[in-house]
């Protein structure tokens, strides 16, 4: 009986040790040093109510996905946005990923902005995007590459990560107008792109190859492990995201982190999809933008911190009382406008944009 006790008590060491210090990780709670608010809005504005009233009626956990992708697409079918978007595929080292380029009269083929597109690995596309890459292309004068990375769940999670790896190596080469290397080129992306934007910087560091001369982070997602006291105290805040975090926060912790390793074949908390887990040590010149009131704005926080305490040049901007990737809401919020400035100019002060 009590070698059996002995046993059983090892046993639960053992696992309480892998979903500690493996699954989720290193604690991070040390990044959390508040950042003073960059940009103060009304509480919330008449126009903010009308995009939480949007997202109420249109993000509902009860949706398909095939309703979901058609929903994002429609989007980007709906308006004129004022430019070009060409078709066209990245291949590099045997891998294709398709994509779109949005072009501006009189944009720069040689500066280009690879664009991230988010919708939580699983929704999204290029076209989806089309609010958020017209601005910066119509704002910086790039030639802005969103590809159609691969999605969950019919793909592991690791497709989206080769994706863009394939992509960004492939514009470095080449532009919208065929073979030609890149004067300069930026990274960006929203959440699960902003994810993969950041966790793109620290690969190519470690694989010491040519890094980005900016990277910009919309709302993005850093922790797979999601530990940031955000996630809850911003839940009834965050229209957008609500529906997505509710089943999880249902599930005791430790046990939604095996669930996560089991979906995404990685442990939660593995550098590939959790950045902020990652050396934050001679990184470009990143921006990172989030809102006070969104479920992420601790990914945002903690890697802004752990990164500038790395001495690396990243800055961030938060906007009160916004919703998550308040940028895409071009036709209706005067701060993505706004936003959507601060973005350019960080990319021309570092010789990006025009």
């Amino acid at each position: 009986m009590i070698v059996m006790t002995s046993s059983l008590a090892a046993a639960a060491g053992g696992l309480f040790a892998v979903t500690r210090f493996y699954l989720r990780g290193a604690d991070l709670g040390k990044w959390d040093d508040s950042i003073p608010t960059t940009f103060e809005t009304p509480e919330p504005s008449a126009e903010m109510q009308a995009v939480n009233k949007y997202l109420s009626q249109e993000f509902r956990a009860s949706e398909s996905l095939e309703a979901k992708r058609k929903r994002f697409d429609a989007g980007g079918h709906a308006r004129d946005f004022g430019c070009e978007f060409r078709r066209d595929v990245a291949h590099f080292n045997g891998s294709a990923v398709p994509g779109e380029w949005t072009l501006v009269d009189g944009a720069d083929p040689n500066k280009r902005v690879l664009y991230l597109h988010g919708g939580a690995f699983t929704v999204g596309s290029a076209v989806s995007h089309r609010p958020v890459t017209s601005n910066i292309a119509r704002r910086t004068g790039c030639s802005v590459f969103a590809p159609d990375y691969r999605l969950m769940p019919e793909n592991p999670r690791s497709a989206s990560i080769e994706d863009t790896r394939t992509s960004y190596q492939w514009i470095l080469e080449n532009g919208p107008n065929g073979a030609n290397k890149a004067d300069k080129v930026a990274v960006a992306g929203d959440s699960a792109g902003g994810n993969l934007a950041l966790a793109l910087s620290n690969w190519l560091r470690d694989m010491g190859h040519r890094m980005p001369d900016v990277v910009i982070g919309i709302s993005p997602a850093t922790d797979g492990a999601a530990t940031g006291p955000s996630v809850r105290e911003n839940f009834e805040t965050d229209i957008m995201l609500k529906p997505l975090v509710a089943p999880m926060l249902k599930v005791p912790h430790d046990i939604l982190l095996w669930a996560m390793w089991r979906r995404l074949g990685m442990r939660p908390s593995a550098i590939e999809i959790s950045p902020v887990h990652d050396r934050l040590h001679d990184l470009p010149p990143t921006l990172i933008h989030a809102s006070t009131a969104e479920i992420l704005y601790d990914d945002a926080k903690r890697y802004t911190n752990k990164a500038q305490a790395a001495g690396s040049p990243v800055k961030m901007q938060s906007w009160s009382h916004l919703c998550h990737v308040w940028h895409i809401f071009d036709d209706m919020l005067p701060e993505a406008h706004q936003a959507l400035d601060e973005i350019a100019g960080f990319m021309r002060e570092h010789g990006v944009a025009k």
